[in-house]
């Protein structure tokens, strides 16, 4: 069927796809993907405080899907935002944060009703962009070259035609069939984004939604996949093989490659878990030598370790000290150069040293 890229494509095929798409390939791709993923379930179940995950990766996921969509902002922009209460921070900056909070509130909002739906996916645009949107009823929208300016699709139109199709689409999600849902995440990704049911904020629904099926599936306890990073790596390839499946029906290389970005970010997300959980004994013990022993608490030491920022509320409210004894345990760590001391306004941040060079780290998924 010729897509012609200026006209609505209302005649985006429902769910599931008339071609066969457990391909050899890709039912071998699947099951790499799945023991990548299996790892690092298992890997996230052995570190006792799991607020050490969840702060530092879901932040760094925020940022790369935000950038995929030109929303930029630093590692460093971004965590003191997260930490500080005062400070002024740029659009884009606030705009990563609430990708952060989107996540969580489909994260919370599956663990009540373990059900993807249309009410769930508006909820999750409406926090992203700060308002009241709902699906798209206004004709116009196209995605275009940004360089160009030349029309490459243009959506579904029409609010009963895009409530159709993701009336579909949840009807795939949630069908009992035995196909491995691996194979239904690349599907089900392509769909979102050809429905491209909002205004703005699709490209970073549709990836919250990768990550929530994989926790609806038991596949993730806890959404922190790091996916965003692959698809930023290899952007131009996302782009193409999307509008391949539209244009060609070319489903298996699209399927591969999303198949791949799992396993690599997979891979990637338990190496750097590994590498914060070390970094933190290692910090364990360099504190139980070096500091004055009122102060060491293991409780202390992983505190530090939720986010790269710290500040003396923190210590107050997690119970370990009082105000004025957090500021001098605070201050043991800067002397044997833990910490370090940082003012935003008129708040007194903390910086974890080790834990923010390594999450700078910008090493390749591949």
């Amino acid at each position: 069927m010729a897509v012609n890229p200026k006209k609505p494509f209302n005649e985006l095929p429902l769910l599931p796809p008339e071609k066969d798409i457990e391909t050899r390939r890709v039912l071998k791709k699947a099951v790499c993907a799945g023991r990548a993923l299996a790892e690092l379930k298992g890997l996230g179940e052995t570190i006792p405080d799991q607020a050490l995950l969840l702060n530092t990766l879901v932040l760094q996921e925020a940022k790369a899907s935000s950038e995929i969509e030109n929303i930029i902002t630093t590692h460093d922009e971004l965590f003191k935002a997260y930490t500080a209460k005062t400070g002024q921070f740029d659009p884009a900056t606030k705009e990563v944060l609430r990708y952060r909070e989107a996540l969580w509130e489909g994260f919370y909002a599956l663990k009540k009703r373990p059900v993807l739906s249309t009410n769930l996916f508006v909820k999750i645009v409406q926090i992203i962009k700060e308002n009241n949107a709902g699906i798209r009823k206004t004709p116009g929208t196209t995605i275009a070259n940004q360089a160009t300016g030349e029309v490459l699709y243009t959506p579904p139109e029409g609010e009963s035609v895009i409530r159709d199709k993701l009336k579909n689409l949840e009807d795939y999600i949630h069908a009992e069939d035995d196909v491995d849902p691996l194979i239904k995440l690349p599907v089900i990704h392509y769909q979102f984004e050809a429905i491209h049911p909002f205004s703005d904020g699709n490209g970073r629904a549709g990836r919250i939604i990768n990550i929530l099926f994989l926790v609806l599936h038991n596949l993730l306890d806890l959404p922190v996949l790091y996916l965003s990073k692959s698809i930023i790596e290899q952007k131009g390839d996302y782009y193409r093989l999307l509008r391949d499946v539209t244009e060609n029906a070319a489903w298996e290389p699209w399927m591969l490659f999303v198949l791949e970005a799992l396993e690599e970010t997979a891979n990637f997300t338990r190496e750097r878990i590994i590498a914060i959980r070390n970094l933190m004994y290692e910090t364990m013990e360099k504190a139980k030598k070096e500091l004055p022993s009122r102060v060491y608490s293991k409780e202390l030491i992983e505190l530090l370790f939720r986010q790269p920022y710290c500040k003396i509320a923190f210590l107050v409210d997690e119970g370990i000290a009082s105000r004025n004894i957090a500021s001098n345990y605070l201050n043991e760590l800067i002397k044997i150069g833990v910490l370090k001391k940082e003012s935003i306004g008129k708040e007194v941040i903390f910086l974890n040293v080790g834990l923010y060079e390594l999450l700078s780290k910008e090493s390749n998924v591949h």
